[in-house]
């Protein structure tokens, strides 16, 4: 992801400031104050979020999107941020053994499982996806498609038509795959997988975004994402004769991969009083409903309700259903770094060249 320098912010405030509407919700500012939010998500996924935040509490957002979380490190001795937010629990879990998010104890924190937060909170997650493969139904049936991460192995899915697609490798959701499968495999039949997946895919992508539009459009028979993916394509006015498949679902095979979206709070922030303000909020049961927004993740916490639209609704499936792998997902923030050099190492350029 592109890395940007903190005079960006000041040039763009003009547009990415939230601009205060008034105080509600319980929240005593006396004048508006601001929070600083740096974002490795889809900036159309946090955008209501942050304005309803600034709604409700009269704090003003300056909010910087596209942001690859190595940047928090770049900025350890000049710290910029408050708040992170991340597509990816690995990240988080790096920052956080780099000493660079700090602890928390904010109201509703217990409404998140333990697995999905990290022991001092401070850091945790929403909203959570599995990973799969999304299907062109014109291309290929469900009784022919792939069913496991093993299975790409195999040169034969180079062969079906227009073949299958893949993101570059400093994809958030292609470096907690690729960290799942260390857990799982090791490293040496890990690297074996990215070279075979570099040389068999017959798309490389930026995103999975791109990745959904293409396989929707005929241009691969499948591809493999995050099941959102396949809920946002479902919505398309064309194009949307898509399937999805989880992988590893069988009797004694792995279970899918799975990661999660949420926060981070930034040692050191500039605004730590807001950035706590702001973790509470986000606790509320209806703000844990509008993280999810225009995702079409999976909530987390299965007892409050996610009211998907009716063409996504009959094909969601609860992350409770799914046969998920044991890794811990808090697991991930090991592998992190190590992970992308094992990525490239192994022939699978982190960016698009």
């Amino acid at each position: 992801m592109k890395q940007y320098k903190w005079f960006a912010i000041v040039l763009l405030a003009a547009i990415l400031v939230i601009t205060s509407v008034g105080c509600r919700g319980g929240y005593n500012q006396e004048e508006s104050e601001e929070l600083v939010v740096y974002s490795a998500r889809n900036e159309r996924f946090v955008e209501e979020l942050l304005e309803k935040f600034t709604e409700e509490t009269g704090i003003e957002v300056l909010a910087l999107h596209g942001v690859n979380p190595l940047q928090i490190m770049e900025e350890r001795n000049n710290v910029r941020a408050d708040i992170f937010i991340s597509n990816d629990m690995g990240a988080l879990g790096f920052l956080d053994s780099e000493g660079l998010l700090e602890a928390s104890e904010p109201q509703g924190i217990d409404l998140i499982p333990g697995e999905f937060r990290s022991d001092t909170n401070s850091y945790f997650a929403i909203s959570a996806r599995a990973r799969g493969f999304i299907f062109n139904k014109d291309l290929i049936s469900e009784d022919e498609m792939i069913t496991s991460m093993e299975d790409l192995f195999d040169e034969k899915w180079n062969e079906v038509t227009n073949g299958f697609a893949i993101t570059r490798g400093g994809n958030s959701g292609m470096i907690g795959n690729v960290s799942a499968l260390r857990y799982e495999w090791g490293d040496e039949k890990t690297a074996e997988w990215i070279a075979a997946i570099r040389n068999n895919a017959s798309g490389i992508y930026a995103g999975h975004g791109d990745i959904r539009r293409a396989v929707g459009a005929g241009e691969h028979a499948f591809g493999l994402v995050n099941n959102y993916y396949y809920h946002q394509q479902l919505l398309e006015s064309e194009n949307n004769n898509v399937g999805f498949i989880y992988h590893d679902q069988a009797p004694g095979e792995m279970g899918a991969i799975a990661n999660a979206a949420g926060l981070g709070n930034v040692a050191g922030g500039p605004n730590a009083d807001n950035a706590a303000i702001f973790l509470e909020w986000v606790l509320l049961p209806e703000n844990q409903v509008a993280f999810v927004g225009e995702s079409l993740e999976l909530l987390i916490n299965e007892n409050f309700e996610v009211v998907y639209p009716d063409a996504v609704a009959p094909y969601v499936v609860k992350f409770s259903e799914l046969q998920i792998q044991d890794m811990p997902i808090k697991e991930l923030g090991n592998f992190f770094e190590d992970t992308r050099a094992l990525i490239e190492a192994s022939g699978l350029d982190l960016d698009l060249r």
